[in-house]
């Protein structure tokens, strides 16, 4: 058990992932008072929030001519120049992402890096039926082939953090739903949480 603090390094890019419908959006809304209408970053304090909802709602109803891979495509530009946007003016950045790709992780070490900033991730780890189950209660049901692909990610990424490797991230920690639960603040300081 963490306790109810996270600490990670000042100007840190912490991306916290997790399979969709863990509740990652969920635990940004209660820790820094979003009420999931925004459609852009939001400062709390010397910390930058960046939801990927966020950039979908920027462009939502300007891209209906665009094919559905264009669109995401887009999203995910605007969603990434943001977090480059806020490391640039030397925030702290906690940013929702859903892929855990190694491509997009080497992506995000690569973007700190160019900025001097750490990079490390928190994984909330949910249970596949629970994801679903959120899923469902949230009305944003992802296809099964998609979730599949997002599972082996997942679980590979996982079992990677939990013997001991978090690369390309400088440091990994993982929460289950009812330590995210329990969670009260992330805190940008000297003294950060262990790896586990």
């Amino acid at each position: 058990m963490h306790g109810p603090r996270l600490r990670f390094p000042p100007g840190s890019l912490v991306i916290l992932t997790g399979l969709p419908g863990a509740g990652k959006t969920t635990l940004l809304r209660r820790l820094y008072g979003l009420h999931g209408a925004e459609s852009r970053p939001v400062a709390s304090g010397t910390v930058v929030v960046i939801d990927s909802y966020q950039s979908k709602r920027h462009w939502h109803g300007r891209l209906g001519w665009a094919p559905g891979p264009v669109r995401r495509a887009v999203v995910f530009v605007t969603h990434l120049s943001r977090i480059r946007h806020a490391l640039r003016l030397g925030h702290s950045v906690v940013a929702h992402n859903r892929g855990c790709a190694p491509y997009v992780l080497r992506g995000f070490a690569w973007l700190a890096r160019r900025h001097r900033a750490d990079f490390h991730l928190l994984l909330l780890d949910a249970p596949p039926e629970q994801a679903l189950a959120g899923q469902v209660a949230r009305g944003r049901v992802v296809a099964p082939r998609t979730f599949a692909r997002h599972r082996r990610r997942w679980e590979s990424l996982l079992a990677r953090v939990k013997s001991g490797d978090p690369a390309p991230a400088a440091g990994a920690c993982v929460i289950g739903r009812a330590e995210a639960g329990l969670l009260q603040e992330i805190v940008f300081d000297r003294t950060p949480t262990p790896t586990r």
